[in-house]
């Protein structure tokens, strides 16, 4: 069954003489389950593509669907609710609420949904105990190590119960080693929680642990490259 399915997806910014085009003409199907990793240099279109995936921004041309849902047939508030519910996100830069707790920072999606105050923080804090976490809860954000705060953003995701997690260069500010563990965690999710799993990343290791590598230039997919199932790597790096 197909999460997400994106059919002549186009994305350009200006006009006339200045205009670029960021993605000239993609079409994608992603598998509930999968774990895909989205590759290319700087300005190849990759985390354009996300965010269009993501539906954090609307294509120039082309359908995207969620789950048979058509994104551009929806109201923007059905589109907000969708996002918030089926997704979650982790990004390089953490942006976390630095002087709130940590519990605070988890909470916050789930303040957008409407749920109630008491079913807020059980959420929550289920979702600190999956990180490992659930001791920091009171801690101030700012008082938490790049692997911390990273694990905090991982309960954010979480926190919804999405179908899908978009990560863009989950570990580009973290040393390797906390970077792996990190790894381990979001593919511990994918391949426990059957969470769909979408990264960009140009870390070829961390590529290679994904089920399908996408690899953009020029806004365009060049390879689409999927591992027999028997061959995927999910317990850390080669």
């Amino acid at each position: 069954m197909n999460v997400i399915a994106a059919r002549g997806l186009k994305k350009s910014y200006g006009k006339k003489s200045s205009r670029f085009d960021a993605l000239r003409g993609i079409d994608i199907d992603i598998k509930e389950g999968e774990s895909v990793a989205i590759i290319g240099k700087s300005g190849s279109g990759k985390s354009t593509l996300m965010h269009l995936l993501a539906l954090l921004d609307k294509p120039t041309e082309g359908k995207i669907g969620v789950n048979g849902k058509i994104a551009s047939k929806l109201k923007e508030r059905q589109v907000n609710k969708l996002r918030n519910q089926e997704f979650g996100f982790v990004f390089q830069q953490f942006f976390m609420n630095a002087n709130d707790s940590v519990l605070s920072n988890v909470i916050l999606p789930l303040k957008i949904s409407g749920i109630s105050k008491r079913e807020r923080k059980n959420r929550a804090m289920e979702a600190l105990k999956t990180v490992e976490l659930d001791d920091k809860a009171k801690a101030k954000a700012r008082d938490l190590s790049g692997g911390q705060k990273q694990r905090v953003c991982i309960a954010r995701a979480l926190v919804n119960n999405p179908k899908v997690i978009f990560a863009d260069e989950p570990t580009g500010n973290l040393d390797s080693t906390t970077g792996e563990k990190i790894e381990d965690l979001l593919f511990s999710l994918n391949l426990n929680n059957r969470i769909t799993l979408i990264i960009v990343t140009h870390d070829s290791d961390l590529a290679a642990r994904c089920d399908r590598q996408l690899h953009i230039k020029d806004g365009k997919i060049k390879k689409d490259l999927a591992k027999p199932k028997a061959s995927v790597k999910k317990g850390g790096r080669k």
